[in-house]
């Protein structure tokens, strides 16, 4: 410092130019000085800081130059430098001020020089000028002479550089206003004003500068009248400039376009902060004035209008919405005039845009709306540019054109102008059912989620806002309060609505809707009254020009008008525009239309009643006579009148009386109409008015609109009938004759006249109508069954559901039934025990044993009394004696039939056995009831297995059969002695020495692995293995036949059974799996056995093989192949055992059916069939070897056809032709065999097996009830039966002939197959004795009874006394199996229910009435057939008659299974007999059977069985959709008819076949499962984990729902499928239903395939919060799991979240609002954060119904609709936290884009996906602008952290 001192001490010497020589002397020292004393040294900062903080002007004057100099000689840094005259200028005396800032200035002019106009300034804070603005107060003024300066002087660098560093200041300048005094606002409008003075000096590079000032203009506060004054003057400074520099580069002929843009751009800019932000306060009219003249220096210099001036038409379309002051709006309009003629200039100019949608469209109702305006100037301007704008709308709508899209890939940023613009061309150009978005407006337009509303389904926009208005008048009517939002909504967006719709009224298809949403704004909003009005009248008069006609639109748009009315201010001006057209000597089209618009204006305000009443006076009939139209329409209105209002119908009631007695039918019709009304409201008597209009009743009978007329009114006499009885019967007639008249070739006009005409019958009592139409009963039914018109047939289906239920009420109770004759045969067989052991029971035992084995008990007769003492002989030892007895005395012959009689037969004695121990047991001590079936079956098994130990071959033949017998009345729980039976007999079976002990063991076995319990798997396959071991190992051919048969046992309960409830699907179907693999095992070993005994053709086996492997897999192979080589020529001598293969593999088929292979079960069917042998050739060609083999098969086949049909009718696999065939072909082969007579044993086995197949299939068909036989095929059959056992044949024949007699009755003897249960009464009350028809159990036809009467006589009179021995026991045990089967019953035992346990039948034997509806309809239903000659019934009216029944609250005990199987064939056999009807559904009958079904199952046991077959999985798979559609949907009906294992099987059976259905099905099973849950009492916890298991399934399997954006029209059946599941899941058990929609929150941001079932179940738990299922709290536990995921895979995730957020409490709206914005501060994937908060901003902000849900533009909407809510009230609590957060948001995000990003900068805070990389820069053009519109409510620094983050 001592080397700069002595010069320091000058600079203070008084003389100026001395005090200037120091201080050059001591700059000149400081650059020539060494490093220690140079200018960054110490003593070098001290010397120029003493030298500017000097107090001479002189020495601070040189000084500050001498420090720009050392600057310029880069002496001294730039920085340095201003740091010093900033430092200097802090501390200054205020006369230095303006020296300083020139210093500043200067320097960094040379800095920005320097660098080449590229100097950067990375904050704000640092900027040279912003310091020296910052600093004091004083250097505004020369501030603003430097900036111009350096302006002026670094042009030449580019304006754009210059603009760019100018801008951080100019933007602090303007930003720092409201954070200062007034004189910043001072300074900021100084300067600007300056700067554009400025461009005036240089117009060739004004518009950087220009653009510059505008862009920084738009932070000007203009929310106080200060703040706008000064916003005004610098936008008027920008524009004069503009004004200016455009002249000068106009007249040069230069940068025209550049100017012109820039001008609109500045223009735009302006008037969009008008339409943006809502804070200037000095009105509009300055702005849009400014804007006027900037455009008309542009038109004066004759350039064109450009297309960018669409966006500030818009915004001048936002201003005059808003605006409400005269002198606004009248300069408003006149600009846009101007603007309307400056772009179209020439009709050429609008021909070319007439394609094209224009957006001066939209000022079409706000214009209209100020015709209105008192004032004649305001009223000039909007006529003038009204027909301006109809000009446009015109030309729109005559060229239609769709328009393309060209907008990129994101949309521009919006505003209010844009997204009403933007949602007018999506619905102009679109379908009426936008479906590449949808609206906001889905999520409000209902209060309440229910249904497929919640999915909002496609609807139009129109249609969605006219619900919402009404809803939200409703609500303010009945003033019930409204949300913030809507409260907006109702005030300030009802115009800009209506500008919308105002467009779309001329539109083609969406015309009529947005008339309809047109009047509900009005409704909601009285101050649109008159401009709707004006509107109408305007439409009207485009509508009726002559090159736009439209009668549609013209009658839509004054149907409006009455709507109008709904505000009372309105009537007298809708009067004063109805009323002119209510001359007389106006067109008629034209009073008749005025007459029904003063109606609907009545209905709207009761106010126009006064006008209305004297235009209906009666006079206008007469005076209007010749005018028909004008007559309808009073007539009409009328009627409205009455039915609105009954009381001002009074008031009209001799205008009422004119219409009835005007000759005119549809006059009248009207009239009738109008008293049938005040009838119903009782103001009118029926009968009083009737006995004066009566008179004047024109002939309903020409006429079916009169005719409908009179039946409305009739219907009111039913009240009083009774008291005006003669009149009523009347009326009644009347009715009646129209009800049943008949109108050829009419049927259609006359339908509705019918169907009111019934009911009005039903309003009357049924005894009234019987006493007083004749013959009541018999025609009413008569009618019913000739109606083929479906809605007369619903309407008659009440009437008789009413005659029934009346028929009910009234029916005589305790009537003694009348005693129904037995017949005969019946007699015969009652006496036949006490006929054949009358004496010697045991001896006669002994001779007859089969018959014994079958009618007799050997208890002691005091076992069997109750009542007996203690201490009774046990009857143990007897039953085992008589086993002894029988078994030693009953011959199985080797032949496998007689063994499955003997089986039969022992099944009784055993089941009698066991309930003599029984009952001994309870006389000693009772146990529990367990404990006595053990003991009881023990003790006799270990009896049986004694005694046959030691018997003889043939008692142990037989007591191994009964052993089986025993396992099977066992209850299934009986395990240790089925599995002791099982064990001793598999003993037997591989005892291959021992035939006799194989071969009945063999079929044994069988039988018991088809009675074992559920779990006894194990058993069951060591069983079936055993059987195909023995199978393929034994060389006799019986063991092997019996083996089959024994298979055959087994294979009818394989795939039956119920799996445990605690079994999880994968077991189920791993069990499943091998049983269907035991299945295809038996048949593959059993065909290929077949073909190797019989040396047929290998054929058979390959051809079952590709039906049982369809991919051509075959296991089994290697384990049967060796079969092939094995041979055995003995296959003729041992013909039973290749009868028992072909038995076993008929049985097979109902196994293979249940497994799925339907092909393999028909290729049996027709193998079998096939194997039945053309007698012909058979008979003459015996002897031959292949023949021999044809004979060996033919055995076994007629016994296994009947097993095969008796399936196949049940599955529909089989029909009437094929039947008749088959009864043709049996009985020509048993008429051929009896011919031919040949001995031996095969010709006695094949007459035996024909006879015995014949009477079983003949028994199979009729006892199923459903199709006939002819009267003559069963009298020859029966006839030949006759022969086999009457004429001289073995006794093997005679036993097939008796037993096919008695098969034919029912008896079953010797099938494998459950036989059909006969009723205890043989004949029905509805059969009928003249058909050559037979359908139902033989006995009880009264056609064949003499026929068979006479057969049973004769067997009688051989089992009485005979001469041959093994006659006599034949025919005892034949018929002893006819009785057994006819009246055995036996007792369920204590597990019973088990297998088939459907409901029992409750219903008792009820009398009914002869000529009751219920019997007449039973009659009719049992009687129709197609077979019969005769009229056809129609489909529909047979599906009308089970819909009767169905509600019928009792029915006749019938055999209603076969009613109902043979109906549900009932369509496809008359199909081609009727003619096609198109109101007729296909497959209805069919689905109207199953319906009855179910509804009277619980009555029923054939109705329970028959719901049973068809919901067994294999049978179920078979049906049409509709009626597995139909069982899904009645899952609860089956729960009430199904037993608990049953309704277990029926659960599993639907869990494993879900995943094989479409939509359709898993449609009906939700709605199925959802009444399950409905009704209380099936929701228990037997079944409710059955339920929740389905629903696990159905979920599992839900497709994915798009967002409604999405959805096509294609995929609705996808909503429903959502709909049913959402209702189902919301009646489950809360606890279950949060468990199951768990999501893991772990890592969210894994995208694959897995992530589509979290978005599944997030998707369910939004609705379910919608439909109040789940608390709102649910969603928020996955919020930050939802909103941390990519977008893509959540977006309609977010939908559902923000649907189900609408009517929660706003508190928790803006708790969501604020967490997404924290979490887009922290997301990897910001952008989904950012459109769920435009959504969520979106459905609460005012702009709502103008929204469309996108995923780009809930993003682009966010600087106008979050503005929205932040600027309301109610939003003020979180807006301040909102905005600060979205501004680090902002920053996140442009740091990203810009890599300023590092690792480390935020710690916890995840880094953004790459996945985002495409929407960086659209996400930052959205936050940004949202940021500025809300910058203040953000500090300064961020402010000006926000203005300069600029992306180039």
């Amino acid at each position: 410092m001592d080397s700069y001192a002595p010069l320091l001490e000058k600079i203070r010497v008084p003389q100026p130019s001395l005090q200037k020589l120091a201080v050059i002397s001591i700059f000149t020292k400081l650059r020539s000085a060494p490093e220690y004393l140079d200018s960054e040294s110490g003593p070098g900062r001290e010397a120029i800081a003493q030298c500017l903080q000097s107090t001479s002007p002189a020495v601070v004057d040189q000084s500050v130059r001498e420090l720009c100099r050392l600057v310029t000689d880069s002496h001294m840094e730039i920085s340095r430098g201003l740091l010093e005259l900033q430092s200097a200028l802090d501390g200054s005396d205020a006369k230095f001020v303006d020296l300083f800032v020139k210093g500043v200035g200067f320097m960094v002019r040379f800095g920005f020089q320097k660098n080449n106009g590229s100097w950067k300034l990375s904050l704000t804070e640092t900027h040279p000028f912003v310091k020296v603005l910052s600093c004091r107060l004083e250097v505004q003024s020369e501030l603003v002479q430097q900036v111009l300066l350096f302006t002026a002087q670094n042009k030449r660098l580019g304006m754009k550089e210059v603009c760019d560093f100018l801008r951080p200041f100019l933007n602090y300048s303007i930003l720092r206003i409201p954070f200062s005094d007034s004189s910043s606002s001072l300074f900021a409008r100084h300067l600007i004003s300056s700067m554009a003075s400025l461009c005036s000096s240089f117009p060739l590079e004004a518009m950087p500068i220009l653009k510059l000032l505008m862009e920084c203009a738009k932070y000007l506060p203009g929310g106080s009248s200060e703040g706008f004054r000064n916003f005004m003057h610098s936008v008027e400074c920008i524009v004069d400039a503009y004004i200016v520099v455009f002249r000068n580069l106009a007249g040069r002929g230069l940068m025209i376009t550049e100017a012109q843009l820039c001008g609109v751009e500045l223009l735009d800019t302006v008037l969009s902060l008008c339409t943006c932000q809502h804070c200037f306060s000095g009105g509009y009219e300055p702005i849009v004035e400014l804007g006027r003249h900037l455009l008309f220096v542009q038109r004066d210099h004759g350039l064109r209008y450009l297309p960018e001036l669409s966006s500030a038409a818009l915004s001048l379309f936002v201003i005059l919405i808003r605006s409400e002051l005269e002198h606004e709006q009248l300069s408003i309009l006149k600009l846009l005039h101007f603007l309307l003629n400056w772009k179209y200039e020439n009709e050429y100019e609008i021909r070319k845009t007439a394609s094209v949608m224009s957006e001066e469209l939209l000022f079409l109702f706000p214009v209209i709306s100020l015709i209105s305006s008192p004032s004649k100037y305001l009223k000039g301007a909007a006529t003038d540019l009204l027909v301006s704008l109809e000009k446009i709308l015109v030309k729109a709508w005559i060229s239609p054109k769709n328009e393309s899209a060209m907008e990129g890939r994101f949309p521009s940023l919006s505003t209010p102008g844009s997204i009403a613009f933007r949602l007018l061309k999506h619905l102009w150009f679109q379908d009426q059912y936008s479906l590449s978005s949808f609206f906001f407006l889905n999520f409000a337009s209902s209060c309440k989620a229910e249904g497929k509303e919640m999915f909002n389904l496609p609807r139009s926009w129109a249609s969605q806002l006219r619900h919402y208005s009404l809803w939200i008048g409703d609500r303010r009517k009945s003033s019930l309060a409204l949300s913030q939002s809507q409260e907006l909504f109702l005030t300030e967006m009802p115009l800009l609505l209506s500008a919308v719709a105002g467009v779309l009224v001329m539109h083609r298809s969406l015309g009529s809707a947005a008339l309809d949403t047109l009047a509900s704004i009005g409704v909601m909003d009285a101050k649109l009254g008159v401009p709707l009005l004006l509107a109408i009248l305007f439409y009207n008069n485009i509508f009726t020009r002559n090159d736009f006609v439209n009668d549609n639109f013209l009658l839509k748009s004054l149907e409006i008008l009455p709507s109008l009315g709904s505000h009372s201010v309105m009537i007298p001006l809708i009067l004063q525009t109805i009323l002119p057209m209510l001359h007389k000597d106006a067109k008629p089209t034209l009073y008749a239309t005025a007459t029904r618009l003063l109606c609907q204006t009545w209905e709207t305000n009761d106010r126009a009643f006064g006008s209305l009443q004297g235009v209906l006076l009666p006079k206008r009939f007469a005076e209007f006579m010749s005018q028909r139209n004008i007559c309808l329409s009073i007539a009409a209105s009328i009627r409205d009148v009455c039915r609105k209002n009954p009381d001002r119908g009074v008031d009209l009631i001799l205008s009422v009386s004119a219409c009835i007695e005007n000759r005119d039918p549809v006059i009248q019709a009207l009239g009738f109409q109008s008293l049938a009304h005040l009838c119903e409201a009782d103001v009118i008597d029926f009968y009083t008015a009737w006995d004066v209009i009566a008179q004047h009743l024109l002939d309903y009978s020409a006429d079916p609109i009169l005719a409908h007329s009179v039946c409305l009114l009739l219907r009111w006499g039913a009240m009083d009938a009774e008291a005006y009885s003669e009149v009523s019967k009347n009326v009644l007639q009347i009715l009646w004759n129209i009800g049943t008249s008949r109108h050829p070739g009419h049927d259609s006009k006359w339908e509705r006249a019918r169907t009111s005409a019934f009911e009005a019958l039903i309003q009357y009592e049924v005894s009234h109508i019987d006493r007083n139409i004749p013959d009541f009963k018999k025609r009413n039914l008569e009618l019913l069954f000739s109606e083929t018109n479906v809605n007369v047939l619903r309407v008659m289906e009440e009437f008789e559901v009413n005659i029934m239920t009346f028929e009910h009420i009234n029916r005589r109770r305790l009537i003694k039934e009348k005693r129904v004759v037995r017949s005969k045969i019946e007699k015969l067989l009652d006496v036949f025990p006490q006929v054949i052991f009358s004496s010697e029971e045991r001896s006669n035992a002994r001779k007859l044993p089969g018959a014994a084995l079958l009618s007799l008990s050997f208890s002691p007769k005091n076992v069997s009394n109750l009542g007996a003492s203690r201490g009774l002989k046990s009857p143990h030892a007897a039953y085992e004696a008589a086993m002894v007895e029988i078994a030693a005395s009953l011959q199985l012959s080797r032949n496998i039939f007689v063994a499955l009689l003997s089986l039969q037969s022992w099944e009784p004695f055993v089941q009698r056995w066991m309930r003599a121990d029984i009952l001994y047991f309870d006389s000693k001590s009772p146990p529990v009831v367990l404990d006595k079936y053990s003991k009881a079956a023990s003790d006799i098994l270990k009896s049986m297995i004694r005694i046959a130990e030691k018997a003889i071959p043939r008692s142990s033949e037989n007591i191994a059969l009964a052993i089986g017998s025993l396992c099977l009345v066992l209850p299934p729980s009986a395990h240790t002695v089925k599995s002791t039976a099982s064990e001793f007999l598999l003993n037997w079976l591989f005892q291959h020495e021992h035939e006799h002990l194989q071969w009945s063991a063999a079929i044994s076995l069988g039988l018991i692995s088809s009675c074992l319990h559920v779990t006894d798997h194990k058993q069951k396959f060591q069983i079936i293995n055993g059987l195909l071991e023995v199978l393929g190992s034994s060389k006799s051919i019986l063991v092997k036949g019996a083996c089959g048969v024994g298979l055959g046992y087994s294979c009818q309960e394989l795939l039956t059974r119920v799996e445990a409830a605690d079994k999880s699907v994968l077991d189920i179907e791993t069990t499943k799996m091998q049983e269907e693999d035991l299945v295809r095992r038996i048949v593959r070993v059993i065909s290929l056995l077949i073909c190797q005994l019989t040396q047929s053709s290998s054929d058979i086996v390959e051809s079952l093989s590709a039906h049982l492997m369809p991919d051509g897999y075959d296991p089994y192979t290697n384990r049967t192949a060796d079969l092939l080589h094995k041979s055995c020529d003995d296959s003729e001598e041992d013909i039973w055992g290749v009868a028992g293969l072909v038995l076993g593999l008929a049985s097979s088929v109902s196994a293979l059916y249940r497994a799925g292979a339907h092909d393999a079960a028909l290729k049996i069917k027709g193998l079998i069939k096939s194997w039945v042998p053309h007698v012909d050739s058979l008979v003459q060609n015996y002897g031959s070897h292949s023949e021999g083999s044809e004979i060996v098969l033919s055995v076994g086949s007629c016994l296994a056809l009947p097993i095969v049909v008796a399936f196949c009718q049940r599955v529909d696999l089989i029909n009437e032709n094929e039947l008749v065939h088959l009864l043709n072909g049996y009985r020509e082969l048993i008429s051929d065999l009896i011919s031919v007579r040949k001995s031996g044993n095969i010709y006695q086995s094949l007459l035996m097996a024909s006879c015995v197949g014949a009477g079983s299939l003949l028994s199979c068909i009729l006892n199923e009830g459903v199709h006939s036989v002819e009267v003559e095929c069963v009298q020859s059959l029966l006839v030949l039966f006759r022969k086999c056992y009457s004429e001289p044949y073995p006794p093997l024949i005679h036993l097939g002939g008796m037993v096919g007699v008695v098969n034919a009755m029912g008896a079953g003897a010797g099938i494998l197959v459950q036989a059909h249960p006969l009723s205890s009464s043989m004949q029905t009350a509805f059969e009928q004795k003249e058909s050559h028809y037979l359908r139902g159990p033989l006995l009880s036809s009264p056609a064949l009874e003499p026929n068979l009467t006479s057969l049973m006589q004769d067997i009688f009179l051989v089992a009485q006394n005979s001469d041959v021995h093994q006659l006599q026991q034949y025919a005892a045990w034949a018929v002893c199996f006819l009785r057994h089967n006819f009246w055995y019953k036996e007792p369920l035992n204590a597990e019973s229910g088990s297998k088939n346990n459907v409901a029992s039948s409750k219903s008792a034997s009820q009398s009914f009435s002869e000529d009751s509806v219920v019997i007449g309809l039973c009659s009719w239903l049992t009687h129709l057939n197609v077979s019969e000659t005769g009229a056809i019934a129609h489909v529909a009216t047979v599906a009308a008659v089970f819909r009767c029944l169905e509600r019928a609250p009792r029915l006749p005990v019938l055999d209603w299974g076969a009613i109902v199987r043979r109906c549900m064939r009932y369509e496809a056999q008359v199909a081609e007999l009727l003619p096609p009807d198109s109101a007729f559904e296909k497959g209805i009958l069919r689905k109207e059977c199953l319906q009855f079904s179910l509804a009277h199952a619980n009555q029923f046991d054939p109705l329970a069985t028959f719901l049973d077959e068809l919901s067994d999985l294999s049978r179920f798979r078979t049906l049409e959709l509709n009626l597995q559609s139909c069982l899904l949907i009645h899952l609860a009906d089956l729960i009430k008819v199904f037993s608990g294992f049953r309704i277990e099987k029926l659960f599993n059976d639907i869990a494993l076949h879900l995943s094989y259905v479409n939509s359709m099905l898993r449609i009906a099973c939700w709605k199925g499962l959802y009444q399950c849950l409905d009704e209380g009492s099936l929701n228990s916890v037997d079944y409710t984990s059955h339920i929740e298991r389905c629903m696990e399934v159905l979920f599992s399997l839900l497709p994915g729902l798009g967002s409604t954006a999405a959805i096509e029209l294609d995929q609705l059946s996808t909503v429903e499928e959502w709909s049913e599941a959402i209702r189902c899941l919301g009646k489950a058990r809360q606890g279950w239903l949060l468990n199951f929609l768990q999501v893991s929150l772990e890592d969210p941001v894994q995208r694959d395939v897995q992530f589509i079932e979290p978005v599944k179940k997030i998707q369910a738990k939004a609705k379910l919060v919608r439909i109040g299922s789940l608390p709102l709290t649910e969603l928020g536990r996955v919020k930050s799991y939802i909103l941390n995921s990519e977008s893509h895979g959540v977006w309609d995730v977010l939908v559902e979240v923000v649907a189900a957020l609408q009517h929660a409490e706003e508190s928790v709206k803006r708790q969501w609002v604020v967490d997404a914005v924290e979490i887009s501060c922290v997301s990897s994937y910001p952008s989904t954060a950012l459109q769920f908060l435009g959504l969520l901003c979106g459905s609460c902000c005012k702009y709502m119904p103008l929204l469309t849900v996108d995923r780009l533009n809930v993003l682009s909407d966010l600087p106008v609709t979050l503005t929205s809510l932040m600027s309301d009230p109610s939003w003020d609590v979180v807006a301040d936290s909102v905005v600060s957060t979205l501004w680090t948001s902002t920053e996140r995000i442009y740091n990203w884009i810009t890599d300023k990003v590092q690792s480390d900068d935020m710690p916890g805070v995840q880094p953004i996906d790459g996945t985002e990389n495409d929407m960086a820069v659209f996400l930052f053009t959205v936050l940004r602008p949202t940021c500025e519109f809300l910058k203040d409510r953000l500090p300064l620094e961020k402010q000006l952290k926000l203005v300069s983050m600029v992306i180039t």
